[in-house]
């Protein structure tokens, strides 16, 4: 009687009724910067100027960076593939980058300047975080 019910309610909210949509490598949509040469985004899931759960890859080329910048939101970013090198604060420095490797995750605090390279290779990552979401480039002088 109970797994009826519940079965009842399912049916009723949708529940049962959901199937996976899932995003699959080919559906992917990927845009070049023209701002940063060897740079390459997609928005996954969500999108930056929209309320709620986002998830966006970036392709970066081998020598490749995203110069300081900061987010408005919290994100977390895996390195789906390559050696992601991050580093924090307003100015580039080479000796203050920390190595993700393949699998690693870190996270960049809203507000906080960041940057990223691509030394040794091609990398693939993949954000998220809760938007509505921006970059706003740092301009050290």
């Amino acid at each position: 009687m109970k797994s009826a019910i519940i079965a009842t309610l399912l049916l009723a909210t949708g529940v049962a009724a959901q199937t996976p949509q899932p995003v699959l490598p080919d559906a992917i949509k990927w845009q070049g910067s023209g701002a940063m040469k060897g740079a390459e985004s997609a928005w996954v899931v969500g999108a930056g100027d929209k309320a709620g759960l986002y998830a966006q890859r970036v392709r970066l080329a081998q020598g490749a960076m995203i110069p300081p910048h900061t987010h408005g939101d919290e994100r977390m970013s895996v390195v789906l593939s390559g050696t992601m090198y991050v580093g924090f604060g307003e100015r580039v420095d080479e000796a203050a980058l920390v190595a993700i490797p393949t699998g690693g995750v870190y996270v960049a605090p809203a507000g906080v300047p960041h940057y990223v390279v691509a030394k040794e290779g091609p990398v693939e990552y993949q954000e998220s975080g809760m938007g509505p979401t921006a970059t706003k480039f740092v301009l050290a002088e």
